[in-house]
């Protein structure tokens, strides 16, 4: 899977229309091997952008869990300090 794809489930707050964009985009590139379609394939690479990100939404609304939702700064300074271990950086 491709790496820029991040959780977007059990977020307090939730994942954004952006963010389930960002995602279903990121999903279409990889599965599709283009950054930037050609004007012939254009259409279809849009279409499956909106289809993926409705099935995303879709999933993330009927998904349920008894955990309580993470924090996404929280989140966020552990894959910092994640990557400074993999990578003997800061991520500044």
């Amino acid at each position: 899977m491709c790496r820029n794809i991040k959780t977007l489930f059990n977020f307090d707050p939730p994942a954004t229309e952006d963010e389930i964009q960002a995602a279903a985009l990121q999903f279409v590139r990889k599965l599709s091997g283009y950054n930037s379609p050609s004007k012939a394939n254009e259409e279809a690479f849009n279409r499956a952008i909106v289809e993926v990100s409705e099935a995303a939404k879709k999933l993330l609304d009927s998904l349920v869990t008894q955990a309580d939702p993470r924090n996404r700064e929280i989140e966020l300074e552990r894959a910092r300090e994640k990557n400074a271990r993999r990578f003997g950086t800061t991520g500044n």
